[in-house]
């Protein structure tokens, strides 16, 4: 047995001998043979990005257009039939996702916006393309998230391949949403497809939650990710000047906001909160400190880079780059990169081709791809 002495310069040596080899994975990646192309330009703030198919790249502009983006000529044409949305601060048409059953159903879905007696409403909606026009559109939820601001909307959208979709809601720019479970905001809700609640959520029964809601305690989401080989749900959310955070979503689990945070206040140095860690909530598995202020996440799964496969990636707005963060077997974060600093672009969203490139959108009016 080794004397207490020696034990934690041993722990010590683990750990360290544990983020070099993460680090030398890392390394490796970053120098694979890649490079960026641009495929389009030009348009207004793409905020979601989804493959209808493998030569189409359908976008939403936060403004409240759809466009495809045909990947062979570089041909934008817009499609009619989006309804009006509430595009001020950081409202307007956001995410567009394809559920797994999209080619016998033709369904997509879309959060967005939605102008509710002069404010905004984040919704979740969906219909169907036919030709140039949104057919059949459906609201299958206008959310209780309405304010008087026009910041922390969310709003991604993930499915678990089980007949269910997630999204998140921000906390509408009034902190104690995060912890009131009367409101949607500040919250990822769980629905079935056709926006029904599902029997298996975890507040079913309580008249003081709204039954929609999966867990809690959110500032704002703005990646949402499902890992169907593990089953977990993976989001990414903006904290205050300091403090964004990636968290493994579980059932009914309450993420602290605003109690427990590792931000600071915008008008001074002053902790955000009660603490950064509270019994009873669910201590995120990343924090980035400063804020790279993410807009997106995506968990790569292409043949095209094997070395990033399993690998948590966002598009950072505040600090332009392209983030990496290299999971374990457990979820746990072990390493970071940042690519494409010297792009200085606000990148907003990715979307993984069936090649296993990159797109991603930025705020400039750009798509691009990454590719070996």
């Amino acid at each position: 047995m080794l004397p207490d002495s020696v034990r934690p310069i041993r722990l010590l040596l683990l750990i360290l001998s544990g983020w070099l080899l993460a680090a030398a994975h890392l390394n490796a990646a970053t120098d694979s043979d890649w490079r960026l192309e641009q495929v389009a330009e030009g348009l207004g703030v793409p905020w979601g990005m989804v493959f209808q198919d493998a030569d189409t790249l359908l976008f939403t502009e936060r403004a409240g257009r759809v466009g495809r983006l045909d990947l062979d000529s570089g041909e934008v044409r817009y499609v009619d039939g989006v309804p009006e949305v509430y595009a001020e601060g950081q409202g307007g048409l956001l995410d567009i996702a394809l559920p797994p059953d999209h080619a016998e159903t033709g369904w997509i879905y879309f959060t967005y916006a939605k102008p509710v007696e002069d404010q905004g409403a984040t919704t979740l909606a969906r219909a169907r393309l036919d030709g140039e026009r949104l057919e059949d559109w459906q609201e299958l939820i206008v959310t209780q998230s309405r304010s008087d601001t026009t910041r922390h909307f969310g709003s991604r959208i993930a499915f678990d391949g089980k007949g269910h979709l997630f999204f998140g809601i921000g906390d509408r720019g009034v902190r104690p949403n995060g912890q009131d479970r009367t409101t949607h905001a500040g919250s990822v809700l769980r629905l079935k497809l056709d926006g029904a609640v599902p029997e298996d959520n975890p507040f079913i029964g309580r008249e003081d939650v709204l039954p929609e809601i999966w867990s809690y305690g959110h500032r704002n989401p703005q990646g949402l990710v499902y890992d169907t080989e593990h089953e977990r749900l993976w989001m990414i959310e903006h904290g205050p000047r300091g403090g964004d955070e990636i968290n493994l979503i579980k059932r009914g689990g309450n993420y602290g906001w605003p109690v427990v945070s590792h931000g600071k206040e915008y008008w001074g140095p002053v902790d955000v909160g009660e603490a950064t860690s509270k019994p009873g909530m669910e201590d995120p598995v990343k924090v980035y400190i400063p804020s790279i202020a993410p807009g997106s996440l995506l968990l790569y799964s292409g043949r095209a880079f094997p070395d990033w496969q399993g690998d948590l990636f966002s598009g950072a707005l505040k600090l332009r780059h392209l983030n990496r963060v290299m999971l374990d077997a457990d979820g746990n974060a072990v390493a970071e990169a940042r690519l494409l600093e010297d792009l200085d672009e606000r990148i907003r969203s990715l979307a993984e081709s069936r090649e296993g490139w990159i797109y991603l959108a930025t705020d400039s009016g750009r798509i691009y791809r990454l590719r070996p």
